[in-house]
């Protein structure tokens, strides 16, 4: 790919699975509103049921929000997310507009419309800003709608989507009320009494439908599974395996009720509760207390909401509502010159492709798109202080707005930390055989950006960890529970001997499906300037001519710069090694060379499912490592803007073969 392009990188990090390890101007809601309480006394608005596939009951109230107040927030950025009152004026300015006076309407997406890169990249602070513009996406009358609202003149752009396209990320409310669904049909209530639970133990969670062909065309659809919570909190180890309802998530009619487990047990309560004061801790030996103090205080700083300087970094960082975190114009100061350089205008997660291996009825459509469904910042839980984060972590709220327009609060979303944890950063000793007596060692302290976000039964956690010799790590961690399939074996002994579990029987009649996660982030790349290009760096085997050495063979480096989208498709291969380099090639350290960093990939792995698999054509981004495409703004979501029920004809793979 030539030079003179902007370059964005996305990177493709994989874990297999089973190895993993009512606003008003006096207070803002810390979560949707909403007027009425939920089912089984569990309020829509509460945060137990804002994740991804959570409708549960609450017998304990959420912990209490940090309390901070964002009515009088205002931007300060170009890149400054929407603020309350810009959100309020937003929804006044829609509920006044004809398309969405007199129907009954629901607001996806409201963000930021960021400013051309150009013009970001141009101002300083002190300089005004842009006018400031909000991107919606809204659903009316069951047909999408893209609108560009104008905060300051009230004027709107409209623009209808296709749905061949896809749906765009569910609502929190979609999410909720689609739960709620089966129980107003008697076939379904008689069904789950039918199966020894009681309805006031259920539990149900919605589930995207993926994408399998033309029946599934021209409705936004949905699917309900659901557990017994008698006798734990850990009902994911109590599915009612086989009975799947499938709902209109515009209608909320129940279009389909499959029960295909009638023969397989509800799996036992016993020893499954994962909640602290369930275990016995007693019998468990803990370890002593630790803490890292900062008797100063922590190094860096946050300025104006969203701006961190810390040590030779400074970077803009924002709540998003589908990727999370977003970390813009990252820049880091050169010891040498005292000059800031550019590193990354702009880093987030992109898609979480999480496909499960399992044909069979009631699993084969589990392939979720966790950011472009379920919309990863949604599903964001409060961190939790000393626990989540350390000691002197500066937290940050997210503000968002719910189906109706009307702004809320994310508390503790995000956390920024320094990180010590007894690492060295460098070191270097002289052997006394020198003459010299040197012992050199530097502590390996970092900054850390957190967020955790509880996809129902998986808790994700993402670091963006910055460090003072200028390299930036992204981490991703998984923690919280399987998801499990029930079955009527309880032991490996009752089992035919080619039986296919689809996974490995973890307990009695629980089994747990093999599955992968695939986590692509966007990494829009300005080393000292957009004017960049991708090289791979090929390490071959050269052999020696015979006298020329007593080596036999030894290693090349093969620059190659990338003309075109198809020569930067990276597939990892074990035995033909390269590194990946992203340079300015008008631009040279002082012997020469261009300036650029490294990108190195880890925990990364490829897809298995056949190219023309439903499922790996809407996840066709993870058929390679690393994509590398000219820069384009619309151009940034791995899976396509709208995902839900999409059938992968706008995804990452499909740009690259324009």
């Amino acid at each position: 790919m030539e030079s003179r392009k902007f370059l964005r990188l996305l990177l493709i990090f994989v874990s297999a699975a089973l190895v993993l390890s009512l606003f008003t101007w006096v207070h803002l809601p810390s979560v949707p509103p909403a007027a009425v309480p939920g089912l089984f006394g569990c309020a829509a608005s509460s945060p137990r049921c804002t994740s991804k596939k959570r409708f549960q009951l609450i017998k304990n109230g959420p912990k209490p929000t940090s309390g901070r107040r964002h009515e009088s927030d205002a931007p300060h950025h170009p890149l400054d997310p929407l603020t309350v009152q810009e959100f309020n004026k937003v929804r006044g300015i829609l509920r006044s507009h004809q398309l969405f006076k007199s129907s009954p309407y629901a607001l996806h997406s409201v963000v930021l419309e960021e400013p051309e890169k150009s013009l970001v990249q141009k101002w300083r602070k002190g300089d005004p800003l842009f006018p400031r513009k909000a991107a919606v996406v809204a659903r009316v009358k069951r047909q999408t709608y893209v609108l560009t609202v104008d905060i300051s003149t009230g004027g709107v752009a409209v623009q209808k989507v296709n749905h061949i396209s896809g749906y765009p990320v569910m609502t929190i409310e979609d999410m909720t009320s689609a739960t709620s669904a089966p129980l107003s049909n008697a076939d379904f209530n008689r069904t789950i009494i039918e199966r020894g639970v009681d309805l006031k133990d259920l539990a149900c969670l919605p589930i995207s439908l993926g994408w399998f062909g033309k029946k599934e065309e021209n409705r936004r659809l949905i699917k309900v599974q659901c557990y017994s919570m008698e006798g734990t909190a850990n009902f994911y180890m109590r599915p009612i395996e086989g009975l799947t309802v499938l709902v209109d998530m515009d209608s909320k009619d129940v279009v389909e009720i499959s029960d295909k487990g009638r023969n397989i047990p509800l799996p036992k309560a016993d020893n499954t509760d994962y909640r602290y004061s369930a275990l016995k801790v007693s019998e468990t030996k803990m370890v002593n207390p630790i803490s890292i103090e900062q008797p100063k205080g922590p190094s860096f700083a946050v300025e104006d909401e969203h701006f961190v300087k810390w040590a030779n970094w400074e970077f803009h960082l924002k709540p998003d509502p589908r990727a999370g975190v977003i970390i813009s114009r990252a820049r880091v100061r050169d010891p040498d010159s005292g000059e800031i350089r550019n590193v990354m205008y702009k880093g987030f997660t992109s898609e979480l492709f999480v496909p499960y291996m399992d044909p069979t009825d009631a699993w084969y459509f589990k392939t979720y798109m966790d950011a472009g469904e379920y919309g990863f910042g949604l599903q964001a839980m409060s961190l939790d202080p000393l626990n989540d984060c350390p000691r002197n972590a500066h937290y940050m709220d997210g503000v968002f707005a719910a189906g109706d327009g009307t702004p809320y609060v994310q508390s503790n979303m995000i956390c920024v930390f320094e990180r010590y944890a007894g690492d060295i950063g460098w070191r270097h000793s002289e052997s006394p055989i020198t003459g010299m007596e040197i012992r050199e060692a530097r502590p390996k302290v970092t900054l850390v950006v957190r967020m955790a976000a509880s996809v129902a039964n998986y808790d994700y956690i993402v670091d963006w960890e910055f460090q003072t010799d200028g390299l930036i790590k992204v981490k991703v961690g998984l923690s919280g529970i399987l998801m499990v399939k029930g079955t009527s074996y309880a032991n490996m002994n009752q089992m035919p001997g080619q039986k296919n579990l689809y996974g490995t029987l973890l307990s009695e009649n629980i089994i747990g499906v093999i599955h992968d996660h695939y986590v692509t982030f966007y990494l829009d790349m300005d080393i000292d300037g957009s004017d960049n290009s991708f090289v791979k760096v090929d390490i071959k085997k050269q052999v020696t001519s015979p006298g020329e050495s007593p080596r036999r063979s030894y290693l090349k480096a093969v620059r190659n710069v990338a003309k075109t989208e198809k020569d930067a498709q990276i597939h990892f291969k074990l035995y033909d090694p390269s590194e990946f380099h992203v340079i300015n090639p008008n631009k040279k350290t002082r012997v020469g060379n261009p300036v650029g960093y490294k990108v190195v990939p880890a925990g990364t792995a490829a897809s298995l499912l056949d190219h023309d698999d439903p499922p790996q054509k809407r996840g066709a981004f993870t058929n390679n490592q690393i994509w590398v495409t000219p820069y384009n703004q619309s151009e940034q979501w791995a899976g396509g803007l709208f995902v839900y029920q999409s059938q992968g004809e706008d995804t990452l793979a499909v740009w690259s073969d324009r």
